[in-house]
């Protein structure tokens, strides 16, 4: 009997590092991480500083140019009928001026160096809630251009849906002017920030894999979770003077 029990005391000790093996301390991994703040703030800075000059010296400004129409009947009389029926086709004329044939034609008159799957990455063709607006953006990298590309747009795309629908024409509110484009390209300091929080990540990364491989033995805590077993005794170091 007391064979057995030593028996599955033995077992219940071998068990217990194989119960804990594969799991992770959270607080052990956060105290590594807090020990290597040197680490985290190099990488934080370099990140930072390297999306600063990234920003300045390499990345291309942005422009957005935007025109608009107005979807409604031309009747001088509009009954309510008139406006449901324009508010419910205002999403089809929006799907009609981003539509390949128009953009195309776009291609064609502007003689551009695009087909027209590229030409459509740079264009937004949006309807803002409970209007008969439609905005068309183009957002590139040259501003004539982006103008251009939008005035073009309006105008192809009225008239494809004058040769679609057959009723009366869009009435047009904004043409695009060079004044009125407006560069996107995002902000320094978001680049800066982006770049510190891409360090961040990198140098945690880091950290943690470098917790995960490291099977060093450093604490008595260490060593009794490892082995299951209590520590006896604790040989002292002691750094010798010169």
């Amino acid at each position: 009997m007391k064979n057995q029990e030593t028996t599955n005391s033995q077992g219940n000790l071998a068990a217990a590092p194989l119960q804990e093996e594969g799991t992770i301390d959270l607080m052990e991994l956060f105290w590594a991480a807090v020990s290597r703040w040197k680490l985290l703030l190099l990488t934080l800075l370099t990140g930072a500083l390297l999306a600063g000059i990234y920003h300045t010296y390499m990345l291309a400004p942005t422009y957005q140019a935007d025109s608009s129409i107005f979807i409604t009947s031309n009747e001088s009389i509009v009954s309510i009928s008139d406006l449901q029926i324009s508010s419910e086709l205002t999403a089809d004329y929006a799907a009609i001026i981003k539509s390949r044939n128009v953009l195309k034609q776009v291609i064609k008159d502007l003689d551009l160096d695009l087909n027209y799957k590229q030409l459509a990455n740079l264009v937004s063709v949006t309807n803002p809630t409970d209007s008969h607006i439609i905005q068309i953006s183009v957002t590139c990298g040259d501003m004539e251009l982006s103008r251009d590309i939008a005035n073009a747009l309006l105008n192809t795309g009225i008239e494809r849906i004058y040769q679609v629908i057959g009723n009366s024409e869009p009435t047009v509110i904004d043409y695009s002017e060079a004044e009125a484009v407006m560069e996107v390209t995002p902000g320094f300091f978001k680049y800066a920030v982006m770049g510190a929080l891409l360090g961040l990540i990198i140098a945690c990364g880091l950290i943690l894999v470098q917790f995960l491989t490291d099977t060093t033995i450093k604490t008595e805590d260490e060593l009794r979770k490892q082995t299951g077993m209590p520590v006896l005794a604790v040989i002292p170091y002691y750094e010798e003077k010169k």
